[in-house]
């Protein structure tokens, strides 16, 4: 791998003190250079080369631009297997369908999705959901498909009818993802050469 831009978010269901409800974290080559988190309510650098950007609105911003406030909803049956989640940030959500009440407890998901660019040339990139610490469904830029476990299986099957969900991942990974990889490998270009 040349170069890889990550994006890791994790939700929990029940804050505490001194712990934010959802965090958003960066990472360039494995290096973290942004974060955001529900408590401060705004992004701040994490590396001084990160902190000189001053693209228009950049750090205005909250996480892929979602702006309008956070909302968790996680619903868990038995102690294992999911089959209802719900975590929004306004109008982007995963929602995945059930009917079992919430058992009590903490619960989290986590999401991380990213791009490598490879000394090749070429793209890798995948999309991960999980619930608990548990790989709930992903999605794989070079095979075009989800792998899903087996409490996803519905949610799978309805991300695969609606062939728009493939479609927009895939141009995420493989244009979107990398072309904020380039903007940022140009942003931290020193810091990255003496790595």
């Amino acid at each position: 791998v040349l170069h890889s831009l990550r994006y890791l978010q994790v939700a929990v269901s029940e804050p505490s003190p001194g712990v934010p409800q959802f965090v958003s974290m960066e990472y360039l080559d494995g290096i973290p250079f942004d974060r955001y988190d529900s408590k401060q309510g705004r992004t701040e650098p994490q590396m001084l080369w990160m902190a000189a950007v001053v693209e228009l609105g950049y750090w205005d911003r909250t996480p892929r631009g979602w702006d309008e406030g956070l909302w968790v909803s996680i619903r868990l049956w038995g102690s294992v297997g999911l089959e209802w989640v719900s975590v929004g940030l306004g109008h982007n959500s995963i929602g995945l369908h059930g009917s079992n009440p919430t058992p009590p407890g903490l619960h989290t998901i986590q999401w991380v999705c990213g791009c490598d660019l490879l000394s090749n040339g070429s793209i890798r990139g995948s999309h991960q959901y999980g619930c608990d610490g548990w790989d709930f469904i992903s999605f794989q830029l070079g095979s075009g498909s989800f792998v899903a476990d087996g409490a996803a299986q519905v949610t799978k099957r309805y991300w695969e009818t609606d062939e728009s969900w493939a479609e927009d991942l895939t141009n995420y990974l493989g244009h979107t993802c990398v072309e904020w990889l380039q903007k940022f490998i140009g942003y931290g270009q020193e810091v990255l050469e003496h790595k």
